[in-house]
């Protein structure tokens, strides 16, 4: 099966593949997406081609698992620096989209990725990321925890995995059910930005509102601000900045939290989503009340 790729995600029932699934991560997370329901048909390890993990059989390259299961779809639980080489190997085989979790990731080689992605048509979402999941359509690809997640139109796009779950839990218990989430990654660059998460809330017709959880660092809080102001998106948007507290010159957890003078800082991002019409908690908890006062006014100002 050929993937058409849309947007943010694939399409239903697409035939995914895990890269390092005889590894300890890969085995443990292709097992507990199979579990959830995602159609993965096929692991990739050098050299232990013939063995199966979980009943889902193991090749010693990509090009032979996508000729004999026709995976269009590719989760890479590889180590950094041997990242790069995976994400090229599964693109030149046809895999249209990738989901890359590996950490510390040099910058050089997401750079690459992003390059050979825009050449060929493709989809990285990443590196550093916990996936994404779309409840409705019981797919996972990633690492998340699929019990805070519940189906509905709200999509939820955060730059921290942990965050994301609590954020989720907190959307489920008041009601809000999610069309989508997705971690864009705690790196620096990302090959799928919020900008491009945005543009794709705004197309798709299963997006009611958009829920945004931020943190310190960067300034890819201000470019969706200034993307949406531009754009006019008019859907409801709450956002959440993780890392009041924190520290100038340290790093807090991800590689790309991390304040430099003035660029980065929480006042920044919050600035700039208020003046683009976003409703900004000062908790996570806030999120859901937010939410439900835009909805019931309905479209953002």
């Amino acid at each position: 099966m050929r993937l058409r790729v849309t947007g943010i995600l694939p399409e239903p029932g697409a035939r995914v593949l895990v890269q390092g699934i005889t590894g300890r991560s890969g085995s443990l997370h292709a097992s507990a997406m199979r579990a959830y329901g995602t159609n993965v048909v096929a692991g990739v390890t050098p050299g232990k081609g013939g063995q199966a993990v979980d009943g889902v059989p193991v090749y010693d390259s990509v090009e032979e698992a996508v000729r004999q299961t026709g995976a269009s779809v590719s989760v890479l639980f590889v180590p950094a620096p041997g990242l790069l080489a995976a994400a090229e190997e599964a693109i030149s085989a046809g895999v249209r989209f990738l989901v890359p979790i590996t950490e510390h990731v040099p910058i050089r080689d997401t750079l690459m990725i992003v390059e050979l992605c825009g050449e060929r048509g493709a989809r990285a979402i990443g590196p550093n990321t916990a996936g994404l999941i779309a409840p409705g359509e019981r797919l996972e690809l990633g690492i998340m925890p699929p019990a805070p997640f519940s189906p509905g139109g709200v999509a939820l796009f955060s730059r921290s995995g942990s965050l994301m779950y609590e954020v989720a839990d907190e959307l489920t218990a008041a009601g809000f059910g999610q069309r989508a989430a997705l971690g864009v990654g705690g790196d620096p660059v990302n090959c799928t930005t919020l900008r491009d998460c945005l543009d794709w809330a705004a197309r798709d017709e299963g997006v009611t509102s958009v829920v945004l959880v931020g943190e310190i660092g960067g300034d890819a809080e201000e470019r969706l601000a200034s993307h949406a102001a531009e754009t006019g998106f008019s859907k409801p948007l709450v956002a959440y900045i993780a890392g009041r507290s924190a520290p100038r010159e340290k790093r807090m957890g991800h590689a790309g939290a991390i304040i430099y003078g003035d660029y980065g800082t929480v006042e920044s991002k919050v600035s700039a989503l208020e003046r683009a019409g976003a409703s900004v908690a000062r908790a996570a908890s806030e999120i859901p009340g937010l939410l439900a006062a835009l909805l019931e006014g309905g479209t953002r100002p």
